[in-house]
Protein backbone atom coordinates (compact mmCIF):
# COMPACT_ATOMS: atom_id res chain seq x y z
CA UNK A 1 0.00 0.00 0.00
CA UNK A 2 2.99 2.25 0.68
CA UNK A 3 3.54 2.27 -3.19
CA UNK A 4 0.44 3.19 -4.03
CA UNK A 5 0.48 6.13 -1.72
CA UNK A 6 2.98 7.61 -3.03
CA UNK A 7 2.02 7.18 -6.55
CA UNK A 8 -1.30 9.10 -5.57
CA UNK A 9 0.91 11.91 -3.83
CA UNK A 10 2.79 12.17 -6.78
CA UNK A 11 -0.41 12.90 -8.53
CA UNK A 12 -1.70 15.09 -6.20
CA UNK A 13 1.51 16.93 -6.49
CA UNK A 14 1.46 16.90 -10.41
CA UNK A 15 -2.21 18.06 -10.72
CA UNK A 16 -1.39 21.19 -7.91
CA UNK A 17 1.72 22.42 -9.57
CA UNK A 18 0.35 22.62 -12.59
CA UNK A 19 -3.00 23.93 -12.13
CA UNK A 20 -0.59 26.53 -9.88
CA UNK A 21 1.40 27.16 -13.61
CA UNK A 22 -1.50 27.10 -15.85
CA UNK A 23 -3.25 30.02 -13.94
CA UNK A 24 -0.60 31.70 -13.23
CA UNK A 25 0.28 31.61 -17.04
CA UNK A 26 -2.92 32.95 -17.66
CA UNK A 27 -2.44 35.89 -15.16
CA UNK A 28 0.46 37.40 -16.62
CA UNK A 29 1.20 35.68 -20.35
CA UNK A 30 -2.36 36.27 -21.84
CA UNK A 31 -4.25 38.07 -19.25
CA UNK A 32 -7.17 39.15 -22.05
CA UNK A 33 -7.58 35.34 -22.44
CA UNK A 34 -9.73 34.91 -19.42
CA UNK A 35 -12.30 37.68 -20.54
CA UNK A 36 -12.66 36.09 -24.44
CA UNK A 37 -15.29 33.69 -25.39
CA UNK A 38 -13.27 31.13 -25.77
CA UNK A 39 -11.82 31.09 -22.81
CA UNK A 40 -14.47 27.84 -21.97
CA UNK A 41 -13.09 26.01 -24.58
CA UNK A 42 -9.08 26.68 -23.84
CA UNK A 43 -9.87 25.43 -20.02
CA UNK A 44 -11.17 22.62 -21.00
CA UNK A 45 -8.72 21.59 -23.52
CA UNK A 46 -6.08 22.70 -20.87
CA UNK A 47 -7.84 20.63 -18.05
CA UNK A 48 -7.95 17.34 -20.41
CA UNK A 49 -4.77 17.81 -21.27
CA UNK A 50 -3.50 17.53 -17.59
CA UNK A 51 -5.80 14.74 -17.23
CA UNK A 52 -3.88 13.35 -19.60
CA UNK A 53 -0.62 13.94 -17.80
CA UNK A 54 -1.79 12.41 -14.89
CA UNK A 55 -2.68 9.31 -17.26
CA UNK A 56 0.63 8.86 -18.89
CA UNK A 57 2.01 7.04 -16.17
CA UNK A 58 -0.55 4.95 -14.61
CA UNK A 59 -0.56 2.64 -11.60
CA UNK A 60 -1.14 -0.47 -12.90
CA UNK A 61 -3.33 -3.70 -10.86
CA UNK A 62 -4.38 -6.57 -11.98
CA UNK A 63 -5.39 -4.78 -15.26
CA UNK A 64 -6.54 -1.68 -14.39
CA UNK A 65 -5.12 1.75 -15.06
CA UNK A 66 -5.29 4.07 -11.75
CA UNK A 67 -4.67 7.61 -11.34
CA UNK A 68 -6.36 10.89 -10.07
CA UNK A 69 -7.76 12.30 -13.64
CA UNK A 70 -11.14 12.46 -11.79
CA UNK A 71 -9.63 15.55 -9.43
CA UNK A 72 -9.12 17.99 -12.65
CA UNK A 73 -12.36 16.52 -14.78
CA UNK A 74 -14.57 17.33 -11.82
CA UNK A 75 -13.14 20.73 -10.77
CA UNK A 76 -13.52 22.45 -14.10
CA UNK A 77 -16.86 21.24 -14.77
CA UNK A 78 -17.87 22.32 -11.17
CA UNK A 79 -15.89 26.04 -11.31
CA UNK A 80 -16.88 26.19 -15.21
CA UNK A 81 -19.92 24.24 -16.08
CA UNK A 82 -20.85 21.47 -18.62
CA UNK A 83 -19.14 23.04 -21.64
CA UNK A 84 -15.75 23.11 -20.48
CA UNK A 85 -16.33 19.78 -18.38
CA UNK A 86 -17.48 18.03 -21.84
CA UNK A 87 -14.54 19.53 -23.62
CA UNK A 88 -12.08 18.31 -20.61
CA UNK A 89 -12.99 15.33 -21.26
CA UNK A 90 -11.79 14.75 -25.05
CA UNK A 91 -8.37 14.05 -24.33
CA UNK A 92 -8.32 11.48 -21.71
CA UNK A 93 -11.16 9.76 -23.69
CA UNK A 94 -9.61 9.23 -26.75
CA UNK A 95 -6.00 8.35 -24.76
CA UNK A 96 -8.06 5.83 -22.33
CA UNK A 97 -9.70 4.54 -25.94
CA UNK A 98 -6.09 3.83 -27.24
CA UNK A 99 -5.19 1.81 -24.35
CA UNK A 100 -7.60 -0.74 -24.74
CA UNK A 101 -7.51 -3.58 -21.64
CA UNK A 102 -10.64 -5.37 -19.66
CA UNK A 103 -11.70 -2.37 -17.76
CA UNK A 104 -11.31 0.42 -20.45
CA UNK A 105 -15.44 1.67 -20.36
CA UNK A 106 -15.21 1.12 -16.84
CA UNK A 107 -12.48 3.55 -16.70
CA UNK A 108 -14.56 6.04 -18.77
CA UNK A 109 -17.29 5.71 -17.02
CA UNK A 110 -15.81 6.06 -13.47
CA UNK A 111 -12.99 8.49 -13.99
CA UNK A 112 -13.81 10.85 -16.73
CA UNK A 113 -17.40 10.56 -17.36
CA UNK A 114 -18.85 10.91 -14.16
CA UNK A 115 -17.14 13.19 -12.36
CA UNK A 116 -17.99 15.61 -15.13
CA UNK A 117 -21.25 14.59 -14.41
CA UNK A 118 -21.41 14.92 -10.81
CA UNK A 119 -19.14 18.43 -11.52
CA UNK A 120 -21.91 19.68 -13.84
CA UNK A 121 -24.66 19.09 -11.64
CA UNK A 122 -23.35 20.93 -8.31
CA UNK A 123 -21.87 23.73 -10.64
CA UNK A 124 -24.10 27.11 -9.35
CA UNK A 125 -25.15 28.90 -12.18
CA UNK A 126 -26.76 31.33 -9.86
CA UNK A 127 -23.78 32.57 -8.36
CA UNK A 128 -21.25 31.59 -11.05
CA UNK A 129 -19.71 35.08 -12.37
CA UNK A 130 -17.20 34.64 -15.06
CA UNK A 131 -14.29 35.28 -15.93
CA UNK A 132 -12.88 35.76 -12.54
CA UNK A 133 -15.69 33.03 -10.99
CA UNK A 134 -14.86 31.81 -7.24
CA UNK A 135 -15.57 28.11 -5.92
CA UNK A 136 -17.82 27.82 -3.50
CA UNK A 137 -15.45 25.40 -1.06
CA UNK A 138 -18.29 23.66 1.20
CA UNK A 139 -20.40 23.07 -2.11
CA UNK A 140 -17.46 21.95 -3.87
CA UNK A 141 -15.95 19.52 -1.36
CA UNK A 142 -19.85 18.33 -0.67
CA UNK A 143 -20.53 17.30 -5.01
CA UNK A 144 -16.98 15.49 -4.88
CA UNK A 145 -17.74 13.51 -1.62
CA UNK A 146 -20.86 12.41 -3.30
CA UNK A 147 -19.09 11.64 -6.78
CA UNK A 148 -16.02 9.48 -4.63
CA UNK A 149 -19.23 7.67 -3.01
CA UNK A 150 -20.95 6.61 -6.09
CA UNK A 151 -17.00 6.06 -7.89
CA UNK A 152 -15.90 3.91 -5.00
CA UNK A 153 -18.52 1.48 -4.41
CA UNK A 154 -19.20 1.20 -7.95
CA UNK A 155 -15.07 0.31 -8.29
CA UNK A 156 -15.13 -1.78 -5.39
CA UNK A 157 -18.17 -3.75 -6.53
CA UNK A 158 -16.69 -4.16 -10.12
CA UNK A 159 -13.16 -4.24 -10.81
CA UNK A 160 -10.14 -5.59 -8.73
CA UNK A 161 -9.78 -2.48 -6.90
CA UNK A 162 -10.41 -3.19 -2.99
CA UNK A 163 -11.69 -0.74 -0.38
CA UNK A 164 -8.89 0.35 0.90
CA UNK A 165 -7.62 1.19 -2.67
CA UNK A 166 -10.45 2.85 -3.67
CA UNK A 167 -10.49 4.68 0.08
CA UNK A 168 -6.75 6.16 -0.57
CA UNK A 169 -7.60 7.72 -3.94
CA UNK A 170 -10.59 9.10 -2.66
CA UNK A 171 -8.41 10.83 0.34
CA UNK A 172 -5.61 12.16 -2.17
CA UNK A 173 -8.33 13.37 -4.83
CA UNK A 174 -10.25 15.26 -1.98
CA UNK A 175 -6.87 17.30 -1.13
CA UNK A 176 -6.06 18.36 -4.65
CA UNK A 177 -9.54 19.17 -5.44
CA UNK A 178 -9.72 21.21 -2.31
CA UNK A 179 -5.90 22.70 -2.89
CA UNK A 180 -7.42 23.39 -6.45
CA UNK A 181 -10.25 25.74 -5.14
CA UNK A 182 -8.52 27.40 -2.71
CA UNK A 183 -5.63 28.22 -5.24
CA UNK A 184 -8.32 29.50 -7.99
CA UNK A 185 -9.78 31.63 -4.93
CA UNK A 186 -6.50 33.08 -3.90
CA UNK A 187 -5.53 34.09 -7.58
CA UNK A 188 -9.29 35.31 -8.70
CA UNK A 189 -9.34 37.08 -5.23
CA UNK A 190 -6.39 39.54 -5.78
CA UNK A 191 -7.20 39.57 -9.55
CA UNK A 192 -10.84 41.12 -8.76
CA UNK A 193 -8.50 43.15 -6.30
CA UNK A 194 -6.17 44.74 -7.94
CA UNK A 195 -9.25 45.70 -11.46
CA UNK A 196 -11.23 47.03 -8.47
CA UNK A 197 -8.28 49.18 -6.89
CA UNK A 198 -7.18 49.78 -10.84
CA UNK A 199 -10.84 50.98 -11.46
CA UNK A 200 -10.98 53.31 -9.04
CA UNK A 201 -7.97 55.01 -9.99
CA UNK A 202 -9.48 55.99 -13.10
CA UNK A 203 -13.08 56.36 -12.52
CA UNK A 204 -15.65 58.91 -10.38
CA UNK A 205 -16.98 57.33 -7.90
CA UNK A 206 -20.46 58.75 -8.39
CA UNK A 207 -21.27 58.46 -12.10
CA UNK A 208 -18.93 55.65 -12.96
CA UNK A 209 -18.14 57.71 -16.16
CA UNK A 210 -13.53 57.95 -16.48
CA UNK A 211 -12.29 60.71 -14.37
CA UNK A 212 -9.77 63.83 -15.89
CA UNK A 213 -6.59 61.55 -14.89
CA UNK A 214 -8.11 58.64 -17.34
CA UNK A 215 -9.29 61.78 -19.86
CA UNK A 216 -5.95 63.18 -19.80
CA UNK A 217 -4.19 60.09 -20.72
CA UNK A 218 -6.25 58.49 -23.53
CA UNK A 219 -6.57 62.21 -25.08
CA UNK A 220 -2.65 62.74 -25.42
CA UNK A 221 -2.70 59.44 -27.09
CA UNK A 222 -4.93 60.57 -29.25
CA UNK A 223 -2.90 63.74 -30.33
CA UNK A 224 0.41 61.60 -30.59
CA UNK A 225 -0.82 59.76 -33.10
CA UNK A 226 -2.34 62.79 -35.05
CA UNK A 227 -6.06 61.67 -34.86
CA UNK A 228 -7.98 64.48 -35.45
CA UNK A 229 -10.54 65.52 -32.50
CA UNK A 230 -12.31 67.64 -31.10
CA UNK A 231 -12.73 68.68 -26.97
CA UNK A 232 -16.08 69.48 -25.67
CA UNK A 233 -16.63 71.04 -22.09
CA UNK A 234 -20.02 70.47 -20.68
CA UNK A 235 -21.58 72.48 -17.81
CA UNK A 236 -25.26 71.66 -16.11
CA UNK A 237 -27.21 74.79 -16.54
CA UNK A 238 -28.32 76.29 -12.70
CA UNK A 239 -27.36 73.37 -11.16
CA UNK A 240 -26.86 74.69 -7.90
CA UNK A 241 -30.95 75.80 -8.05
CA UNK A 242 -31.70 72.16 -8.94
CA UNK A 243 -29.72 70.92 -5.53
CA UNK A 244 -31.28 74.02 -3.55
CA UNK A 245 -34.53 72.95 -4.78
CA UNK A 246 -34.73 68.92 -4.68
CA UNK A 247 -31.65 68.41 -2.56
CA UNK A 248 -28.25 66.65 -3.07
CA UNK A 249 -29.08 63.37 -3.71
CA UNK A 250 -31.42 64.76 -6.57
CA UNK A 251 -28.91 66.30 -8.06
CA UNK A 252 -26.27 62.86 -7.95
CA UNK A 253 -29.20 61.00 -9.56
CA UNK A 254 -29.06 63.58 -12.60
CA UNK A 255 -25.21 63.67 -12.92
CA UNK A 256 -25.60 59.96 -12.78
CA UNK A 257 -28.02 60.03 -15.64
CA UNK A 258 -26.39 63.00 -17.64
CA UNK A 259 -23.51 60.35 -17.49
CA UNK A 260 -25.62 57.48 -18.90
CA UNK A 261 -27.05 59.51 -21.50
CA UNK A 262 -23.53 60.63 -22.83
CA UNK A 263 -22.09 57.04 -22.78
CA UNK A 264 -25.65 56.52 -25.27
CA UNK A 265 -24.78 58.96 -26.88
CA UNK A 266 -20.44 59.09 -27.59
CA UNK A 267 -19.62 56.87 -30.42
CA UNK A 268 -17.34 53.45 -29.31
CA UNK A 269 -13.87 55.68 -30.09
CA UNK A 270 -14.99 58.68 -28.02
CA UNK A 271 -13.53 59.94 -24.84
CA UNK A 272 -16.09 60.86 -22.03
CA UNK A 273 -15.11 61.61 -18.58
CA UNK A 274 -16.67 63.82 -15.93
CA UNK A 275 -14.38 67.09 -15.29
CA UNK A 276 -15.71 67.87 -11.70
CA UNK A 277 -18.59 69.12 -10.14
CA UNK A 278 -21.47 69.64 -12.61
CA UNK A 279 -19.20 69.60 -15.65
CA UNK A 280 -17.88 67.07 -18.31
CA UNK A 281 -15.44 66.48 -20.82
CA UNK A 282 -15.56 64.68 -23.95
CA UNK A 283 -13.33 64.24 -26.88
CA UNK A 284 -15.02 63.35 -30.08
CA UNK A 285 -12.71 61.56 -32.30
CA UNK A 286 -12.07 61.54 -36.02
CA UNK A 287 -13.76 64.93 -35.89
CA UNK A 288 -12.02 67.71 -38.54
CA UNK A 289 -15.09 69.98 -39.31
CA UNK A 290 -16.17 72.97 -37.08
CA UNK A 291 -19.69 71.54 -38.46
CA UNK A 292 -19.13 68.21 -37.35
CA UNK A 293 -17.90 68.96 -34.15
CA UNK A 294 -21.19 71.20 -33.40
CA UNK A 295 -23.68 68.47 -35.01
CA UNK A 296 -22.35 65.64 -32.64
CA UNK A 297 -22.28 68.13 -29.10
CA UNK A 298 -25.72 69.30 -30.42
CA UNK A 299 -27.31 65.85 -30.74
CA UNK A 300 -26.19 65.56 -26.84
CA UNK A 301 -27.81 68.83 -25.75
CA UNK A 302 -30.97 68.15 -27.30
CA UNK A 303 -30.92 64.47 -25.45
CA UNK A 304 -30.26 65.83 -22.61
CA UNK A 305 -32.67 68.72 -23.09
CA UNK A 306 -35.31 66.26 -23.98
CA UNK A 307 -34.52 63.53 -21.06
CA UNK A 308 -37.62 63.78 -18.70
CA UNK A 309 -35.67 64.59 -15.37
CA UNK A 310 -37.46 64.73 -11.91
CA UNK A 311 -37.91 67.97 -11.07
CA UNK A 312 -37.14 69.93 -14.67
CA UNK A 313 -40.16 72.00 -14.55
CA UNK A 314 -39.02 73.89 -11.69
CA UNK A 315 -35.86 74.59 -12.92
CA UNK A 316 -35.56 78.20 -15.00
CA UNK A 317 -37.05 77.89 -18.34
CA UNK A 318 -38.43 74.72 -17.32
CA UNK A 319 -36.31 72.47 -18.37
CA UNK A 320 -32.86 70.67 -17.11
CA UNK A 321 -30.41 71.86 -19.69
CA UNK A 322 -26.42 71.71 -20.43
CA UNK A 323 -24.50 74.26 -22.38
CA UNK A 324 -21.21 73.26 -24.32
CA UNK A 325 -18.18 74.65 -25.63
CA UNK A 326 -16.44 72.77 -28.36
CA UNK A 327 -12.44 73.40 -29.79
CA UNK A 328 -11.28 71.56 -32.45
CA UNK A 329 -7.72 70.45 -32.48
CA UNK A 330 -4.48 72.14 -34.38
CA UNK A 331 -1.82 70.63 -34.86
CA UNK A 332 0.99 71.47 -32.33
CA UNK A 333 -1.24 73.03 -29.81
CA UNK A 334 -0.65 71.09 -26.40
CA UNK A 335 -4.12 69.48 -24.75
CA UNK A 336 -4.18 71.62 -21.79
CA UNK A 337 -4.73 74.60 -24.39
CA UNK A 338 -7.45 72.69 -26.31
CA UNK A 339 -9.36 72.35 -22.90
CA UNK A 340 -8.49 75.83 -22.19
CA UNK A 341 -10.23 76.91 -25.64
CA UNK A 342 -12.96 74.61 -24.83
CA UNK A 343 -13.68 76.10 -21.43
CA UNK A 344 -13.78 79.80 -22.94
CA UNK A 345 -16.80 78.35 -25.57
CA UNK A 346 -18.67 76.99 -22.73
CA UNK A 347 -18.26 80.35 -20.65
CA UNK A 348 -19.18 82.09 -23.86
CA UNK A 349 -22.17 79.55 -23.89
CA UNK A 350 -23.23 80.63 -20.41
CA UNK A 351 -23.28 84.39 -20.97
CA UNK A 352 -25.15 83.98 -24.25
CA UNK A 353 -27.87 82.08 -22.55
CA UNK A 354 -27.24 79.20 -21.49
CA UNK A 355 -28.39 75.47 -23.61
CA UNK A 356 -26.35 76.24 -26.51
CA UNK A 357 -23.11 75.41 -27.94
CA UNK A 358 -20.40 77.40 -28.77
CA UNK A 359 -17.25 76.40 -30.92
CA UNK A 360 -14.08 78.05 -30.50
CA UNK A 361 -12.82 78.93 -34.42
CA UNK A 362 -9.54 77.66 -35.03
CA UNK A 363 -9.60 81.07 -37.08
CA UNK A 364 -10.57 84.42 -35.16
CA UNK A 365 -13.97 85.64 -36.72
CA UNK A 366 -12.90 89.28 -38.42
CA UNK A 367 -16.48 90.74 -37.84
CA UNK A 368 -16.80 90.43 -34.51
CA UNK A 369 -12.81 89.84 -32.81
CA UNK A 370 -14.98 87.69 -30.60
CA UNK A 371 -12.90 84.08 -32.16
CA UNK A 372 -16.39 82.24 -31.65
CA UNK A 373 -18.86 80.45 -33.28
CA UNK A 374 -22.38 80.63 -31.32
CA UNK A 375 -24.50 78.21 -32.29
CA UNK A 376 -27.92 78.70 -30.17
Amino acid sequence: MGAYFFYFLENMALIIAMMYLGLKAREYLVPKLAESRKAPVLNGLLTGFLAFAIMYNPLLHEGMRIDLREAPLYFIAFVGGWLPGAIAMIIPFAYRMMMEGPTVWLGIMQAIFLPVLIGSLFHDWKNYRPPYAMANIKRMMAGFVVFEIIKSIWMVGSTPATAAMALMMALMAMIAVLALGLILNDMHRNIIRWKTLEHESTHDALTGLPNLRFFHEKARQLKYRGVPMAIVMMDVDHFKNYNDTHGHPAGDVVLRSIGQLMEETARHEDIIARYGGEEFILCFTGVSTERQAFELADLLRERIENHPFFGADQQPGGQLTVSLGVALSETEQPLDELIERADRALYRSKKSGRNRVTVASIKTDETTGSGYQVHA
